[in-house]
């Protein structure tokens, strides 16, 4: 078990790990859309995939591609730029079907697989795609463990999956509030419809801060 950090430091990271959870990003924006106009398990399944997600940076960090990646200008740009246009092709898709506003209860049932496959994607490709993350990762996680430790990368791997762990609850809520927000919205379509700009906005927005990006 010489993998796992000491208790101090599993509670400090755990602290920050749970304030880090509730600042708004386009993980966090996209969970509460899909809430909002799908209903409650679209947003939980956008939540399966930002996780699969942090999974992937985790073992990225753990074994040095992460620093390779920031490293090569060309690779990094490539990310970078792949981040921001999926994230405008969701701004664009909330404009164009937003106003296709399904009940969860009314929608069919190989529609409703096909769409929950869809937001898990979504959720995953929105993190992983993302270099924030990955230079978040690649200077939060080194932060509790020492370079010279011997079982650093099991360390590693070990506080990626604690940090899932600890945002899970508070980001589940979050959903949940949504969803419950849903029903109101169902008969307030205009409303709906302003969020649905809203939130293309915001994606927009998250994506001309990802093209600015810099690796160092």
């Amino acid at each position: 078990m010489d993998f796992i950090p000491s208790l101090p430091v599993l509670l400090a990271f755990s602290a920050a790990t749970l304030l880090l959870a509730l600042t708004p990003g386009p993980d966090m924006t996209l969970s509460i859309s899909k809430a909002l106009r799908e209903g409650r398990a679209a947003g939980l399944m956008v939540l399966v995939g930002t996780n699969l997600g942090i999974c992937v940076h985790t073992i990225l960090v753990a074994f040095g591609v992460s620093a390779l990646i920031i490293a090569s200008p060309t690779a990094f740009f490539i990310l970078k730029s792949g981040g921001a246009a999926y994230l405008l092709w969701i701004a664009v898709m909330a404009i164009r079907k937003g106003n296709n506003f399904v009940l969860e209860a009314e929608a069919r049932p190989e529609r409703r697989r096909g769409s929950l496959k869809a937001a898990m994607a979504n959720g995953f490709w929105v993190n992983l795609l993302n270099p924030k993350v990955i230079i978040f990762f690649m200077t939060f996680l080194p932060q509790f463990v020492t370079p010279s430790d011997p079982n650093v990368t099991g360390k590693l791997l070990f506080l990626g999956f604690t940090f899932i762990t600890v945002a899970i609850l508070p980001t589940i809520a979050i959903v949940l509030a949504a969803h419950r927000l849903s029903g109101w919205l169902k008969t307030h379509k205009r409303v709906l419809r302003a969020i649905d700009y809203l939130f293309a906005g915001v994606f927009s927005l998250f994506a001309v801060k990802i093209l600015l990006t810099q690796a160092r």
